[in-house]
């Protein structure tokens, strides 16, 4: 039995999507974040040294990191509807995918976050202007052009069939539902961004993602 370790409002959540596509039986074990710092208990400590989510065990191993956990689980359970042969052009492309979602676009959406919450952390008066100054000189000169040339670039490439690999959903389209779903949260798509809105639209219809909606709990990016 699999079993993930899901922290509330985490990339874990794209776990159990995937987990419900495949349709392998899992277990959910449930970490709420601490109420003031916003961050993983010390139970997850527990489970592996850096205290994060996603974590899953599966029999006697424990797997972190969200690429490593998707290639996983798709080597060990799937029959080729959710990612093509390994050592094809497509199966190269998926895993390009799979570390562009963590390696590339969500370190500007999390700097993107940091600067969101420098501006508006309680500092006194006479500090503010200079953090909110700061913070906003940080965004336009780096994270907000960085951000938009990466959602103008997913943009077109879904403009081909939809979907990032492939003519149907992918592990890609799975890992890269958390970072989308964060920006489109957080920072909104541009009214140019017509296929990044449809790709979400068509992903939260899927009943393997409401399922995993239902085994994680509510969900707030």
């Amino acid at each position: 039995m699999i079993t993930v370790h899901h922290l509330e409002n985490s990339r874990s959540q794209r776990i159990l999507w995937l987990l419900e596509e495949l349709g392998v039986d899992y277990e959910v074990r449930r970490y709420e974040r601490d109420k003031k710092t916003n961050l993983a208990p010390p139970e997850l400590l527990q489970i592996h040294p850096l205290g994060k989510s996603p974590v899953i065990t599966h029999g006697d191993q424990t797997i972190a990191e969200s690429g490593l956990i998707v290639e996983y689980l798709v080597e060990k359970f799937d029959t080729g509807r959710l990612a093509p042969p390994r050592e094809s052009a497509e199966g190269l492309q998926l895993r390009y995918w799979l570390h562009y979602a963590e390696g590339t676009l969500m370190p500007f959406l999390v700097i993107s976050l940091i600067l969101n919450r420098i501006e508006t952390a309680p500092v006194p008066f006479f500090v503010k202007p200079i953090a909110k100054g700061i913070a906003a000189k940080a965004r336009d000169a780096y994270s907000g052009p960085n951000i938009k040339r990466n959602l103008d670039y997913l943009e077109n490439h879904l403009a081909e069939t939809g979907w990032f690999c492939g003519n149907d959903l992918s592990a890609a389209d799975i890992m890269l539902s958390f970072p989308l779903e964060t920006a489109a949260a957080r920072i909104g798509f541009s009214a140019e961004h017509r296929n990044l809105r449809a790709f979400l639209e068509k992903i939260k219809a899927r009943p393997a993602y409401r399922r995993a909606l239902e085994r994680g709990g509510p969900y707030d990016y």
